[in-house]
């Protein structure tokens, strides 16, 4: 049987199953959908251009924000909390601002 590029080699599968079998398939898909990624971005990077390349990535698999950023946004949602903020979102954004303030340095 001949592999597909998108399908993941078996020693991977292996490894995602000892990991997580209940999460393997979830993983598998992702590497798969990173496989059709890179091969969009590599056909778009060489007929047309590398920005367009890097936009195509971009808004595939956008980053998520960082610490610092979701530690910003709690802090604005803690000055101002709306009456639909519930404890456990006030304590999910208190916890996110004492993990930014934990990673600075001393």
């Amino acid at each position: 049987m001949t592999e597909h590029p998108i399908t993941p080699p078996t020693r991977l599968l292996q490894q995602w199953f000892d990991y997580d079998p209940f999460d393997a398939f979830t993983i598998a898909a992702r590497w798969g959908s990173d496989q059709e990624l890179e091969a969009c971005v590599n056909y778009v990077d060489n007929t047309i251009s590398g920005n367009k390349a890097r936009a195509l990535r971009a808004a595939r698999r956008p980053k998520p924000p960082s610490l610092k950023e979701q530690a910003v946004f709690a802090a604005a949602v803690l000055r101002s909390p709306d009456e639909t903020c519930s404890i456990a979102e006030i304590e999910q954004h208190w916890h996110t601002i004492r993990c930014a303030l934990e990673s600075l340095p001393e």
